[in-house]
């Protein structure tokens, strides 16, 4: 995905360097610019667009916005609680499992892997 647009998106549209490996447009990512780890603590939003390494890249945060994200394997089912996979993409995530800095949002659609669902951002 080169490009991404949220569904809805209010706010500021902070830029950051991409890190180790760039990163893809539509994809979760890190504090420090990099594609996000899986059950990540320190997803910051998602990336706007595809940077190489030490490129600047816009990047829409999270909170109380709606995204459309990948759905990783197992994909995610309307009403429950997504993290990060270690491809950027989102994965049903546990309550009182997961730690709660890993919960991202919840899943306002049902998708199989590979397929976009939309997300509300916490």
């Amino acid at each position: 995905m080169a490009d991404y647009l949220p569904k809805f998106f209010v706010g500021a549209k902070p830029t950051i360097l991409a890190g180790s490996g760039g990163v893809t447009g539509g994809k979760l990512i890190e504090h420090d610019g990099t594609v996000s780890a899986a059950a990540s603590l320190t997803v910051i939003g998602v990336a706007a667009t595809d940077a190489a390494v030490g490129d600047p890249v816009t990047y829409f945060p999270l909170p109380g916005q709606v995204h459309y994200l990948t759905a990783g394997t197992g994909g995610v089912t309307a009403g429950q609680l997504v993290k990060s996979d270690a491809s950027g993409n989102v994965v049903t995530a546990t309550s009182g499992t997961d730690a709660d800095a890993a919960i991202l949002g919840i899943a306002l659609t049902t998708a199989t892997a590979t397929n976009v669902a939309e997300i509300l951002g916490k």
